[in-house]
């Protein structure tokens, strides 16, 4: 499955996310990571994200698709991707 999360969380946490982050997934831009996981993968993203959060201050969305979505970018890329074989 492919995966797209975007968080809002308190500065304090930020960079420990995004460490986090970067370990399973591709840095698109500011606060948003994306990629293909397997459902293992996918369980160990969200047990590891609660690890770190403060759910009652803190907010992680996780959209969950079938397949990579196709993109647009208007602007500029923060973190181009390529198809990478």
């Amino acid at each position: 499955m492919y995966i797209i999360i975007v968080y809002d969380v308190n500065v304090s946490r930020v960079n420990k996310v995004k460490k986090f982050l970067r370990q399973h997934l591709i840095w698109v831009q500011n606060s948003v990571f994306e990629g293909e996981v397997t459902m293992a993968e996918y369980e160990r993203i969200k047990n590891g994200i609660r690890e770190i959060i403060d759910e009652d201050e803190d907010s992680v969305i996780i959209y969950r698709l079938r397949a990579r979505p196709k993109r647009k970018n208007i602007g500029v890329e923060k973190n181009p991707i390529e198809d990478i074989i």
